[in-house]
């Protein structure tokens, strides 16, 4: 894969050879995830590609976008605002390689007419495989265990634990019927869950076609062995599961977040998990990097990564692929096909 040509003084509305030039806003190891290799030929075959490896720099997007008919942006490129659009004289696309544009676009790129895509399809699978990989891990202790016996417990005390389940038959809760709630719905209940979902729109017909039964939150909270949070982020969901929410949990249930950690107040669980109470299994984090003496890190009941969950090999591919096909449509005259509207910008998931 080339690395970052260098950029014109004015770059030319076209690229060499009079073809369509596209900016690609991604650090090189992330590119080398992202682009498969016939991926990355496909996007140089149809168009002049201007590489920028410093993807932060928001002086270098400013010089290169003169000319340049679409943006492919990664998690921490440059806002696109007015004073970035002012350069941007033929810009058309801006192709987000993952699911939250809210932090790389604002309104003034919908006001101009350019449209955005995100990736945000590619990430369900493997989220919610994470989540199932919680789930489990929650139901049969498996970090209580991993805890004690790298922390120097005798044997016999390592075996000890809360009850342990089998997720057969265990009542699963679900807050949000997102993409990625219906692929964990999926998971859970071939494996034998009986599902509850907490959705406001999540219509009758689709609950019956998810094979799930719709019910309130406190209903779900009270009933559930695991609880997994998939809703999205917006004003409504702000804080949703907070001390009250958490105190309608069984003993020894267990709480899965894999979405963000907007929807659950940390404080809040921090205490009902050092009361031992309740089990977590956390993927996301108000602060990130989790600060490396944060009460979280110690606690034997708290099973916690790195917001990772959408991490494998062939999700960062679909990603590349999925913003990559969103450039050659544009090129080729078709519609974008994963593209959002100015409401994903109340939206981060």
């Amino acid at each position: 894969m080339p690395g970052c040509p260098e950029l014109p003084d004015r770059p030319h509305p076209t690229g060499a050879g009079g073809r369509d030039r596209v900016v690609v806003a991604v650090p090189p190891r992330l590119r080398e995830q992202l682009f498969a290799a016939d991926v990355w030929r496909g996007l140089e075959r149809a168009a002049q590609l201007t590489v920028l490896d410093d993807h932060t720099d928001r002086a270098a997007l400013a010089a290169a976008l003169p000319g340049a008919r679409a943006l492919i942006t990664s998690w921490g490129a440059p806002r696109v605002d007015a004073g970035l659009l002012a350069s941007a004289d033929r810009l058309e696309l801006v192709a987000h390689t993952g699911s939250a544009v809210a932090p790389y676009v604002t309104e003034d790129v919908f006001r101009r007419g350019i449209a955005v895509t995100q990736a945000g399809d590619a990430m369900a699978r493997p989220v919610a495989e994470v989540a199932l990989a919680f789930t489990l891990a929650l139901l049969h202790r498996v970090h209580r265990f991993d805890h004690a016996l790298r922390g120097g417990a005798e044997w016999a005390a390592a075996s000890e634990a809360p009850p342990r389940h089998e997720i057969h038959g265990s009542d699963i809760g679900v807050i949000g019927a997102s993409r990625t709630g219906r692929s964990y719905i999926a998971l859970v209940r071939a494996m034998g869950a009986r599902v509850s979902v907490t959705d406001p729109y999540l219509s009758e017909a689709d609950a019956e076609a998810l094979g799930v039964t719709p019910v309130p939150l406190e209903t779900l909270l009270t009933r559930s062995r695991v609880v997994a949070v998939h809703a999205p982020v917006t004003e409504e969901t702000h804080r949703m599961i907070g001390a009250a929410q958490l105190a309608l949990m069984p003993d020894g249930a267990g709480l899965v977040n894999t979405a963000r950690s907007w929807l659950v107040d940390e404080d809040a669980l921090l205490a009902e998990l050092s009361s031992g109470r309740l089990d977590a299994a956390i993927d996301v984090f108000d602060a990130e990097p989790l600060p490396v003496d944060h009460p979280l890190r110690s606690l034997p009941n708290a099973l916690l990564t790195p917001h990772q969950a959408a991490g494998t090999v062939e999700c960062r591919r679909r990603l590349g692929a999925s913003a990559a096909d969103e450039v050659l449509r544009l090129l080729s005259g078709r519609p974008p096909e994963h593209a959002v509207a100015a409401d994903a910008l109340a939206r981060l998931h």
